[in-house]
């Protein structure tokens, strides 16, 4: 009998794994840093009435918080945030980040001033759910192959690539049923931008965007890409039980406990083992761009940690770039501004 993940209640590939482990880890000066919005968010949230964390610290400061007030702090944002902002929004300028960590030190808006200077002027802000990237990169993947050059070739590559998931899926030892559902609503997606709807309608910029704030479908890819997560990893865990650590108290944790509580649970943030496995999975590249660096790390610049699988190179989309800040993913975006839709 196959498998079925309680989903719904619920090259030097190396050398990123590593780096990404140490920025990942470490609440340091620059991470305090990142937190200043999201303690100034905490103190205001839902109208002006305060978490319980900034409720029983009301002159509190990202630098003298704990730990584990500071854990408690984002998963209070976390669950505020559910309420009140959408699963995917609309493209806005990347200074409208900056304009929030003003008032928290110059590092994080040098930072953001140097990404602006490279060429990243927007910011797509996704949920702050536990599953913001999963939805970033489902997005972002979709948008690549929308605005592809040669858009058919694009589709036809993306198709053939999740029908060569549902044998890895199988392989892992996952049922059709679990899974069936989710597929199409991926598949129907990226077929939309080809093929007309029932309306008559091919995928553009808003259709894109209302499908990702829809929850039955947005979500519906969300589920689909983590079990795909989890059967790479599955079917291949010599490449990643090396590295599997429970997030909270750092213990080396099996290939199986990991994927059943960390991959195929929803609202389960997601590390290096998790897109190592996304982007090998899909053979799409994929680069994080972390806005908070280590402790000691006083540079102005941000450093990129490039996902790149054996066969994303001959990928004819372009990575998607992620922007990371302490337990969260939002996608970078050259344009400022959200794209115009074009004719159906």
């Amino acid at each position: 009998m196959g498998y079925m993940p309680n989903v719904i209640e619920q090259s030097d590939s190396n050398k990123p794994m590593l780096v990404f482990r140490e920025r990942h880890g470490i609440l340091g000066r620059s991470i305090r840093n990142a937190f200043r919005p999201l303690l100034h968010a905490a103190q205001h949230a839902k109208g002006g009435a305060p978490t319980s964390t900034a409720q029983s610290n009301p002159g509190a400061d990202a630098n003298t918080m704990s730990e584990h007030e500071l854990y408690l702090l984002a998963q209070e944002l976390k669950d505020s945030e559910a309420n009140i902002r959408p699963l995917i929004s609309s493209t806005e300028p990347i200074d409208n980040l900056r304009k929030e960590y003003e008032n928290g030190g110059t590092q994080v808006p040098t930072r953001i001033d140097w990404l602006e200077s490279q060429g990243w002027g927007g910011l797509r802000r996704t949920r702050g759910d536990g599953d913001c990237f999963y939805r970033s990169l489902a997005y972002s993947y979709v948008e690549r192959i929308m605005y592809s050059e040669d858009v058919d070739l694009a589709v036809t590559a993306a198709l053939s690539i999740l029908d060569r998931t549902l044998s890895l899926l199988k392989e892992a030892g996952f049922q059709d049923l679990v899974y069936d559902d989710f597929y199409e609503s991926f598949v129907e997606l990226i077929r939309n931008i080809v093929r007309p709807d029932r309306e008559g309608r091919v995928l553009n910029a808003q259709s894109l965007l209302e499908a990702f704030q829809t929850p039955e479908i947005s979500n519906s890819v969300v589920v689909f890409l983590r079990l795909v997560t989890s059967a790479q990893m599955r079917v291949d865990p010599s490449a990643f039980e090396a590295f599997l650590l429970h997030p909270d108290t750092y213990e080396p944790v099996s290939v199986k406990e990991f994927c059943e509580r960390f991959v195929e649970a929803t609202g389960k943030e997601a590390d290096h083992p998790q897109i190592a496995a996304l982007t090998r999975a899909l053979s799409v590249s994929v680069h994080v761009a972390y806005l908070a660096g280590s402790a000691t790390d006083n540079s102005t610049t941000v450093d990129f940690v490039k996902f790149e699988p054996e066969g994303s190179q001959e990928s004819v989309q372009k990575p998607v770039v992620l922007l990371y800040r302490p337990g969260h993913y939002d996608i970078l975006e050259r344009r400022a501004t959200e794209a115009e839709p074009s004719p159906c």
